[in-house]
């Protein structure tokens, strides 16, 4: 049997999401979300997709132990759950080898005790891969080549500073601020039937561009979504002196892929005992049943978020697919690339002063460095 399995998974942001830098900056907005180091694309830390996966798990096993294991001693949620350190009256993980939330998610021991355990899932961070953007023609969902990789798809011909669309639209389009002319890819719905197969609901896919890998993170960092906030003094009722704060996050909209890895039970071992954990009486003995288990984390995730600001109407993330990785295909858009006004062998290069590009109302947000 395998060692590990991959299975990929796509979300859609019900609300804006802001996974913090954790801390303020210097510079347009005081609250920053993390960004991808090289393409300076927001992005969602496996390390944060791993920590609230383990606290929905733990929820949901916690709400079924009653019932189902009603031996267990110590339950899973709060202890096993969080950092596992104990400190008060938080025993930490309990680190058993039948135990499916630390031995799927992990256990660390006392700063002063040896050992722990890494978990039999891994997380991947959670890159962006469909964008909503204002238009004058109402929102599209942009796409570039380097993103539609995480699902499959190897795009190549998409080398114009242009919006690549399924059929001919008008010379030009704006997206956001940006003003850019038009080519068709003959090719197309190859990219669109791939989403479709990931669960990318049709409104979104039927409002699908693509851009080149250069001007991506340029749209992503200029359509970002920026609130200004203001403590309250309790005792007035009036805003704070000196208390505005501004943050950003990835919109409403956004589509996110990322993978889990899992493991294969049967080759690891806790303090020389074999992994015996099980769920609803199914032991936890091959990839797929770890993976079954992450899975309890979806519906939570749906309803409790991840990230900051979730007082402030941010956070959900809907789970569309979560299956394996789809096969590779190719999709070339440079041998049937046309602008939409005919055929054409180079595109001219973008406007920003154009007027109509601002049309729809959209400011930039630059990117922050």
């Amino acid at each position: 049997m395998a060692g590990y399995q991959k299975f990929l998974h796509v979300g859609l942001a019900l609300d804006p999401i802001h996974v913090g830098t954790g801390g303020a900056r210097l510079g347009r907005v005081d609250l920053t979300i993390v960004r991808d180091p090289v393409t300076r694309v927001p992005k969602i830390p496996g390390s944060s997709l791993a920590g609230v996966y383990r606290t929905y798990v733990a929820m949901a096993l916690e709400e079924q132990r009653s019932q189902q294991n009603p031996q267990r001693s110590r339950p899973y949620y709060p202890d096993c759950a969080g950092l596992g350190q104990p400190r008060g009256n938080y025993l930490g993980h309990c680190a058993q080898p039948d135990c499916p939330v630390c031995t799927v998610f992990g256990f660390a021991r006392g700063r002063d005790q040896s050992g722990g355990f890494a978990g039999l899932a891994a997380f991947t961070d959670a890159h962006v891969l469909l964008f909503p953007v204002p238009t004058r023609q109402g929102s599209r969902w942009i796409t570039c080549p380097d993103v539609l990789r995480l699902i499959g798809s190897e795009v190549q011909g998409v080398d114009q500073d242009a919006v690549y669309l399924d059929s001919p639209q008008n010379n030009r389009l704006n997206l956001g601020w940006l003003l850019l002319p038009v080519m068709t890819c003959g090719q197309f719905q190859n990219i669109v039937q791939s989403l479709q197969s990931l669960g990318v609901p049709p409104y979104i896919r039927d409002r699908l561009a693509l851009v080149p890998d250069r001007l991506f993170a340029h749209i992503v960092n200029s359509n970002l979504e920026v609130r200004t906030s203001v403590a309250i003094n309790p005792a007035t009722g009036a805003a704070e002196e000196q208390a505005l704060f501004s943050y950003e996050a990835l919109p409403r909209g956004t589509v996110l892929a990322w993978e889990i890895i899992a493991k294969n039970p049967k080759h690891f071992r806790i303090e020389g005992k074999e992994i015996s954990a099980k769920v609803n009486g199914d032991k936890i003995d091959d990839p797929e049943k770890v993976f079954k288990v992450t899975q309890k984390a979806h519906e939570y995730l749906e309803h409790l978020g991840i990230g900051g600001m979730g007082t402030r109407g941010m956070g959900r993330l809907k789970v569309l697919s979560d299956g394996q990785s789809p096969s590779t295909q190719a999709v070339d858009c440079g041998a049937s690339s046309t602008s939409a006004t005919g055929p054409s062998s180079s595109a001219p290069a973008p406007s920003t002063g154009d007027t109509a590009a601002s049309s729809s109302g959209t400011t930039e947000q630059g990117d922050e460095q």
